[in-house]
């Protein structure tokens, strides 16, 4: 089975709006190191890059520069790229001679990845946080996937669904960085990408109603199969095109609850008198 990297395949895990802050505390180590001093590394996992990305990065670092230094470890008197191949790529491509680099030596980035793992294996680390050290490991060492799922004891899909965590909008960040939503919360919000609203709605109901990781998923189940409102505090309930239709013939209301595994039809009634007189009616039409 091909290996899956967490070079291009990490690039869309993460929003742009990630915080490189993460890795400031070597910006004081930061050269300018000349680019015909800097050769690829031998064993690098990538051996394909995506021209068209190549070309947008090059017009990118043309307008604002590198904006985020590559790791490189001296070689007698060349520098081996340890992570981030494609900025140096780009860069040669927008005509760039110098280029930011933290330099480390091979006893350096041993203590580094033992500590970044040793970090990401912490008990106390909330999951966003193990995601960040996740993306931080792979900024220092251009791991694929695989690797880093290896060096953690997890499963590569262990790691790929931490690392989406990254992909959620600030408010739920936020609120799954203060511990106020759960993983499995943040995974239904995830679970809506592309519809921000729905998201925002769904971050509500949870902070405002506390609602269980189920109730998070019966909502995007809802949502999912075309809901159009919410009611009621912890239900997923919906009206649709079927429900008014019967409503109409029946004379009341019909609502639809949506659940992880199908759903329910609801029918409202006030009194018994009513409800046996709905009860007639439907065993007459059967």
């Amino acid at each position: 089975m091909a290996k899956q990297s967490l070079g291009r395949g990490f690039d869309i895990l993460i929003p742009k709006d990630v915080d490189k802050t993460i890795l400031e505390e070597d910006k004081h180590r930061v050269q300018k190191l000349l680019m015909a001093d800097i050769i690829p590394n031998p064993e690098q996992p990538r051996r394909e890059f995506d021209e068209q990305a190549l070309s947008e990065l090059a017009s990118s670092i043309k307008r604002h520069g590198v904006l985020q230094p590559i790791i490189v470890m001296r070689r007698g008197s060349k520098y081996h790229i340890v992570a981030g191949e494609r900025r140096w790529r780009a860069s040669k491509s927008a005509g760039l001679t110098h280029m930011p680099a933290i330099v480390r030596s091979l006893e350096e980035l041993e203590q580094v990845e033992l500590a970044l793992i040793e970090n990401i294996q912490r008990v106390d680390l909330s999951p966003l946080e193990q995601a960040l050290s996740v993306y931080k490991l792979q900024q220092q060492f251009n791991l694929n996937l695989e690797d880093i799922a290896k060096k953690l004891g997890k499963a590569p899909s262990t790691i790929s669904n931490l690392t989406r965590l990254l992909q959620l909008p600030e408010a739920a960040r936020e609120a799954l960085r203060a511990g106020k939503i759960t993983e499995g919360h943040a995974r239904a919000i995830l679970a809506l990408k592309g519809n921000e609203s729905k998201q925002d709605e769904l971050l509500r109901c949870i902070l405002d109603n506390s609602w269980s990781v189920r109730q998070a998923e019966q909502f995007v189940t809802s949502i999912k199969k075309g809901a159009n409102s919410l009611k009621a505090k912890g239900a997923t309930v919906s009206e649709n095109d079927i429900t008014r239709s019967l409503g109409d013939q029946l004379g009341v209301a019909v609502k639809l609850r949506h659940t992880a595994r199908g759903g329910q039809l609801i029918i409202h009634f006030k009194s018994e008198d009513e409800l046996n007189e709905l009860a007639a009616r439907i065993l007459n039409k059967n």
